[in-house]
């Protein structure tokens, strides 16, 4: 899901690279209002997991490839959509400038789709089903995230001219529709886990 430079073009680099930094900005200001020294240690291990389970590839037909995300699981632990913003923006910057996975030019676009969407998506899928069942929520989450993400980032190729948008819905949408349904499944076990054990981590059960 990770767009290198050269497969979008520099007008369409440059307006994802616009709305991406505008929730960047936004992000920020949530972490300087919500982050504390309690908080830190478990964003940051939440970066160092999501960091190792998007470093697990699968290879996509016409050039891209597949994998799970993260945004809706930081989302629904720290209570906001912000914190999958902040947190997918920073591991895509070590990506991006350490380990040449995704373009710096493209990084917008994959700010756009893994943190903004796969954020905002998984944690109002959770907080709209949440009262009924949590593990399912979570899972839902998950995999609303992956999947919509996936499906953004295919439009966007389409638009560049990478590959048709028929095939890349199919191709896009039928890996992460797989690739999905592990992230859900661990979304909730996390999730699960945290709120029988450690309640006060998930900050969105305390909320309405």
């Amino acid at each position: 899901m990770h767009i290198p430079d050269g497969f979008l073009p520099i007008w369409e680099s440059i307006l994802f690279w616009i709305i991406s930094l505008i929730f960047v900005a936004k992000s920020i200001m949530w972490a300087k209002n919500n982050l504390d020294e309690k908080s830190v240690p478990l964003f940051a291990a939440l970066a160092a997991g999501i960091f190792a389970i998007q470093a697990m590839n699968m290879p996509i037909p016409w050039g891209t490839s597949g994998h799970m995300v993260g945004s809706a699981l930081t989302a629904i632990i720290f209570d906001s959509p912000w914190a999958g913003v902040l947190m997918l923006t920073l591991v895509l910057i070590v990506q991006g400038l350490f380990f040449a996975d995704g373009g710096l030019l493209a990084m917008g676009a994959n700010i756009f789709n893994m943190g903004i969407i796969g954020g905002f998506v998984g944690y109002y899928v959770f907080k709209a089903l949440k009262k009924s069942n949590v593990a399912l929520a979570s899972f839902l989450g998950g995999w609303c995230a992956t999947f919509l993400a996936a499906i953004a980032c295919a439009i966007e190729l389409a638009i560049g001219g990478v590959f048709p948008l028929d095939k890349g819905l199919m191709y896009m949408g039928l890996y992460h529709a797989v690739i999905g349904i592990i992230e859900g499944v661990i979304t909730a076990i996390v999730v699960s886990y945290l709120s029988s054990t450690k309640p006060d981590l998930v900050k969105s059960l305390s909320t309405q």
